[in-house]
């Protein structure tokens, strides 16, 4: 693949029809990217990755817990997690909606 454009309202779309918190939506050796949505009140069931990780928040408002390290996060948020860390997001009072980029591509979990 040499390029796209992925619409976020076709993302969404295809989020709520997966009917799961993920969707990954490029995958190439590099890197993968996905679209992972957590309703205000949810707990965020992931666990640490094998990849070094970027979390736009796109909505939403929330705690991201890394390694006990816990700060708030609303739209325009800019998070990094390093592979094999302990992270979650908490305190989520309203829906949240994060844009995810895994480098390399994901893997299984740790």
């Amino acid at each position: 693949m040499k390029g796209r454009v992925y619409p976020l309202e076709e993302l969404r779309e295809r989020l709520i029809a997966e009917n799961d918190l993920y969707f990954e939506f490029l995958r190439v050796d590099s890197m993968s990217a996905g679209l992972y949505a957590l309703p205000a009140g949810a707990t965020d069931p992931q666990t640490p990755h094998n990849e070094d990780e970027i979390y736009y928040v796109i909505k939403g408002k929330a705690s991201i817990n890394i390694d006990d390290n816990i700060q708030q996060v609303e739209p325009g948020a800019l998070i990094f997690v390093a592979k094999n860390v302990d992270h979650h997001f908490q305190d989520i009072t309203k829906d949240l909606e994060v844009l995810v980029l895994f480098a390399p591509a994901e893997t299984e979990t740790t």
